[in-house]
């Protein structure tokens, strides 16, 4: 790597055991990744200074640990619009955006920015530090990561996942009892900072518009995005049906006779994995990819006990198998993987039938794609939405899957934006808009749903939109719904 004053704060940082003594750093942000970052950097006589504008019960706590390693701590420092004099790098934690004061002033005084994700990459051995899996998109990341770990375990490696999910990724990083490969999971707001991950192989599992807020516009989104391909060796990963993945693979400077690999949940042409019936083929990393293909595992392997299997949940499996894959993993241990796997809360969860109607949780999706993807997975829904639409558009969503809504129940601070789209292109839908803001709500919710639902139908929690202006967060939505579902179960006599 070339030294470049704009870029790298001084020459040489590329591995743990460079010379980082004396060099000043603003850590920005004390959560779990900016403690991480703090604590690293403090560990290698860097001096750190390190600002939290929130200054909650954990964040005093990690503080006061910091100040022990001779950090100097400033909590409250919401007021702080520069850096401090003589700043030669700012690492910055992921929910600070590019646009925030502090981050246009130090692209003004030429202060290289670094998020978790670059630091971590920094921080690794200078030989044989593990190699990294990295997964993006806009929807599906936790659970593709996570099936991915699960498939590195089952090959006999050390493996976790890392990043915007699991292990802090610094923690994984430094790990003394070092991992042979990391699953990572990458944010937009991660990618956006980082400047020099090269995996092994990378994906982006899908993208359509979302965090526009954060980024300020959907092409700077897909730029960021974009950037998981930039320097991949082995392979890069694309979803067949969303050819703007396939672009973002065009677009990327790779390492050379790195390999664009395509999943799809219909049948795979040479150099892609996908479905043949009821199994899921390897035609990507097989001798005779021409000719012929490799069984991975077959649908039941992964729906297990559950009554159903989405689409999406599918395409997911061909991703994390295709990562695998790309870096050796033979297809009995994918099998067992994914066999092995179970999807995290909050994310097509049945929760109970109560007189023919399904209540599904699916509070995990926070966007209009990833609703489109939970409401697509039935025939006839009672769509519970609304929340925070951080700027992404719901016409299209409204649009494509008004057929197959039965009714609507509207919650959260942008729901009027979701009832206009109704209005236009799905009149004839009924609705019940709830402007009330306490979580209580939720047996309300639950009470309109089931009156609005018929025998055979869904009433499906897929809310489109973030959940922080009624709940801490989409979790706590969803179990919200959850509670209210079963006291509805109780109130009709038990699950059928």
């Amino acid at each position: 790597m070339s030294y470049d004053p704009l870029y790298e704060p001084r020459e040489g940082l590329t591995h743990r055991d460079a010379d980082w003594s004396g060099l000043r750093v603003l850590v920005v942000g004390l959560g779990v990744s900016g403690f991480a970052a703090a604590d690293a950097l403090a560990d290698r006589g860097a001096h750190v200074v390190a600002v939290s504008r929130d200054e909650t019960e954990a964040i005093r706590e990690r503080a006061t640990i910091l100040e022990i390693l001779d950090v100097d701590v400033r909590l409250g420092a919401e007021h702080m619009t520069e850096p401090p004099a003589g700043t030669e790098l700012v690492v910055t934690s992921p929910g600070v955006p590019p646009h925030d004061p502090l981050m246009l002033a130090a692209a003004t005084a030429g202060i290289p920015v670094w998020g978790e994700v670059e630091l971590a990459w920094r921080m690794r051995a200078q030989e044989g530090a593990a190699p990294w899996l990295t997964v993006t998109g806009t929807n599906g990341k936790t659970t593709t990561v996570n099936m991915l770990a699960s498939i590195l375990r089952h090959a006999g490696l050390r493996a976790t996942s890392a990043g915007n999910v699991g292990t802090p990724l610094l923690e994984a990083v430094l790990h003394p009892e070092p991992y042979d490969v990391l699953a990572v999971e990458l944010s937009s707001f991660q990618l956006h900072w980082q400047r020099s991950v090269s995996a092994v192989a990378s994906a982006v599992l899908n993208v359509a518009p979302d965090h526009i807020d954060w980024h300020g516009s959907y092409a700077e989104y897909l730029r960021a995005k974009g950037k998981i391909y930039e320097n991949t060796h082995l392979a890069c990963i694309y979803n067949v049906a969303d050819i703007q993945t396939e672009q973002l693979v065009m677009e990327a400077n790779v390492v050379e006779g790195c390999r664009a690999i395509g999943f799809t949940t219909g049948i795979p042409a040479p150099s892609m994995v996908g479905v043949v019936e009821d199994v899921l083929a390897d035609r990507a990393f097989v001798e005779q990819r021409q000719r012929s293909a490799a069984e991975l595992c077959t649908i039941a392997d992964l729906q297990g006990d559950a009554p159903s299997i989405a689409p999406h949940y599918v395409a997911n499996a061909l991703a994390a198998a295709a990562l695998a894959r790309a870096y050796g993993v033979g297809p009995i241990a994918v099998r067992d993987g994914l066999r092995a796997f179970r999807p995290d809360r909050h994310r097509i969860a049945e929760i109970a039938t109560v007189k023919g109607v399904r209540f599904v949780n699916d509070s995990k999706a926070t966007n209009p794609h990833a609703a489109a993807a939970a409401i697509r997975s039935f025939d006839s829904v009672v769509w519970v939405a609304g929340g925070l639409l951080k700027g992404a558009d719901v016409d299209s969503l409204v649009e494509e899957m008004a057929s197959r809504l039965r009714g609507v129940v509207l919650i959260g601070a942008d729901r009027d934006q979701i009832a206009q789209a109704l209005s236009r292109h799905a009149p004839d839908v009924p609705v019940v808009d709830l402007s009330e803001t306490d979580t209580g709500v939720m047996d309300r919710v639950v009470r309109e749903a089931a009156h609005l639902a018929q025998p055979g139908d869904v009433v499906l929690l897929a809310p489109a939109a973030a959940s922080m202006d009624m709940f801490t967060n989409y979790g706590a939505r969803g179990d919200a719904f959850e509670e209210a579902v079963r006291r509805h179960l109780e109130a009709h006599g038990g699950l059928e």
